[in-house]
């Protein structure tokens, strides 16, 4: 059974097909359906209340539905919330499709079977919408959870983080993981280039909430068993175990360095673009033994020419002699 209480928000110009979608969801059971003309007029409806499924058509005047959905993952990003975006369209193709999965669309609607699939895509949103949430709850307690090992001086209290302490013991944790059972560890030094310049001219409570941002980005471009940690006001620092070294390169983190580089950040301030660097040292067995420590140390003097070629930088030990 559908659940009458879903928030479903429909965004749409022509107010024929959204007076269409109205009734099909209404006779369907749904309750809690709003409506929005433009997608400028979507986005304040979510900003007063966030909806479960937003139902867009990709073609609309000034936004059209993939820049909409970019801005909806930045309000999601901001709210802890997870908006699942369905767009109505009649393009047709896999190289279309690709692109907006990428861009963060969940599903399609085709216009012209819309009569067909609407209900039933709205269906499974609507059940993968309950997982979502139970997902999210359960990442608040866990975030509370960790919150709870600050006493142990191993989290970071404004992001949720681990802090430099809980840094350096996973770092030889990996160091270690290496030696016994082989594979590489990749260490990754992020920095703000332009960090103390907006902490200066927008205030600490901006600059608090800019960092959280910056946490939660992280945390959706890294892998779940990867390890984040902030190790200071202007640096986050990323572990990643791998198979191979070969692994290990620029072109594994481009989408991290893209994410955080093209990808404004949602603030009180308004949407404000960042510069990060990122450093990359990678070693396997072969470099070992050696001390985290000299890995955070190249790592530190890479990060200037991250910053001077606004790519990542890359290591891999041994050094050649």
């Amino acid at each position: 059974m559908p659940n009458p209480h879903l928030s479903i928000l429909v965004v749409d110009d022509a107010k024929f097909s959204s007076a269409m979608i109205g009734r099909a969801l209404s006779q369907a059971g749904y309750q809690d359906v709003r409506f929005a003309t433009s997608a400028a007029e979507a986005l304040q409806l979510l900003e007063q209340r966030p909806a479960s499924v937003l139902l867009a058509d990709w073609l609309m005047p000034e936004m059209d539905g993939l820049e909409l959905t970019g801005r909806v993952r930045q309000l999601d990003e901001t709210a802890d919330h997870y908006t699942y975006v369905i767009l109505l369209t009649g393009k047709e193709g896999d190289n279309v499709l690709v692109e907006a999965f990428d861009r963060g669309v969940d599903d399609f609607v085709s216009k012209a079977t819309m009569n067909e699939q609407l209900v039933p895509r709205v269906y499974a949103a609507d059940r993968l919408c309950n997982t979502l949430h139970r997902l999210l709850n359960e990442n608040r307690m866990l975030t509370l959870n960790i919150a709870s090992l600050e006493q142990r001086n191993l989290v970071d209290p404004l992001t949720g983080l681990g802090n430099p302490r809980y840094l350096q013991q996973r770092l030889q944790e990996s160091l270690r993981q290496v030696e016994s059972r082989g594979g590489a560890v990749c260490y990754l030094l992020i920095g703000l280039q332009e960090a103390g310049s907006l902490r200066q001219q927008y205030g600490n409570g901006f600059y608090n909430e800019l960092l959280h941002g910056v946490a939660r980005r992280l945390q959706q471009l890294v892998r779940p068993l990867d390890v984040l940690a902030r190790i200071d006001d202007n640096h986050f620092a990323l572990i990643t175990l791998i198979d191979d070294l070969q692994e290990c390169s620029p072109s594994s983190f481009k989408r991290l360095h893209e994410g955080l580089n093209l990808k404004a950040f949602k603030t009180s301030e308004g949407f404000i673009s960042l510069k990060a660097g990122i450093a990359l040292v990678g070693l396997d067995a072969k470099s070992l033994p050696i001390e985290a420590q000299t890995l955070v140390e190249h790592a530190n003097r890479l990060l200037p020419s991250s910053y001077s070629s606004g790519r990542v930088s890359a290591l891999r030990l041994p050094l050649p002699q």
